[in-house]
Order: C-alpha cells, then structure tokens, then sequence
C-alpha cells in the first residue's frame, strides 16, 4: 500500500472536500509525529490519510469504523494499520497500545479543532493560530460543539506529551501544507 492507493481509497468513499481535507490534516500531524519518534513516516501518512475513510457510508457508531475496516483487509491495507485505524473509536474495543495508535489518536479530533479554529480567525489562516486561542476555544463548548475536548486531552496524555507542546507541534505540521489543507487563508 502506497500513499497514492490510500488517497485513491479516500477519493472513492469521500466525496466531501472538508472531509478529505481532514484526512490530509490527520496525515500531516501523524507523519510529523512518525518523523519526531523515527518511525516510518509513509505508513503512519498513510494511517492518517485512511482513518475516516469510511465516515460518509457509516457516519455513527459502531459502523465506523468497523464496517469500513473489511473493505481495507480487501484492498490489501495492513494489519497494524487496520488495527490502527480501529483503535481511533473508543467504542471499538481496540485498545490503543501501539505509538502509532496512540499518534492517530491524539492528532484525529486535534486535527480537526484546529482547522475550526483557523477558520474563525479573520485571515482564515492556521498561520494566526497559536496555543493560548486554541486553549480559548477549547474552554468554549459552543465552538466546533461535535469536537471531543476529552478525546484531545486524553490523546496527549495517552502519547505521553504535553497539551500545550502537542497543539504547537500540529499547528506547525499543519502551517507546512496549510494551502492544500483549505488554511492557508490570508497572511497575517
């Protein structure tokens, strides 16, 4: 499986472009974290690219992501990355023991938040987001309101890093591809 066959799959289940932006955001932080701990960054990209693939033919749980996760065994996408991908719900009854599932964990909601956060800025750029209006907006629940807060800080703490060091080293992974990512916006 390479990156090219991973975004083929996304392509063909994902019609939505915020969608599919999101799986490139999850990719981006999950391969930062593979290139940061010296593991390989084409599966874990490929990890992150993969994991919501299935979101728009099994949008609740528990289809996603068990009902998508037989469609990749199909297309010949690992074992670990599968389980991966499994371990990302909560509900799934996998845990999360590997440092690649704990990545995929931390970075999917963070992911997520931030580009919520980049587009309420008024350059509409992931290049005006900085820790503390993250931590403002994580504190407002009415603000990108289906973003689990919990999952966030549990995912820092699952990868064993701080908060604060895990939402600067995203924003950062994110700043590099912010034009493909929808968040490039205005420069400030």
């Amino acid at each position: 499986m390479d990156r090219n066959q991973a975004w083929e799959i996304v392509c063909e289940f994902t019609k939505s472009d915020s969608l599919r932006r999101h799986a490139l955001a999850v990719e981006t932080c999950v391969a930062a974290y593979a290139v940061k701990f010296g593991e390989d960054v084409a599966k874990w990209g490929i990890t992150g690219l993969l994991h919501d693939f299935d979101w728009e033919i099994h949008p609740e749980a528990p289809g996603h992501p068990m009902k998508g996760e037989p469609i990749l065994a199909e297309r010949g996408v690992p074992d670990d990355i599968r389980r991966a991908i499994l371990s990302h719900a909560n509900y799934s009854g996998v845990p999360r023991v590997s440092p690649l599932e704990k990545t995929l964990f931390a970075c999917d909601e963070l992911a997520g938040f931030l580009t919520a956060v980049s587009y309420v800025k008024p350059t509409r750029s992931i290049h005006s987001v900085d820790v503390p209006s993250v931590r403002k907006k994580l504190k407002d629940k009415a603000f990108a309101r289906s973003v689990s807060r919990d999952d966030i800080v549990n995912g820092a703490a699952e990868l064993g890093v701080d908060l604060d060091q895990h939402i600067e080293f995203c924003i950062q992974a994110m700043r590099a591809r912010a034009p493909e990512l929808g968040i490039e916006g205005a420069q400030p």
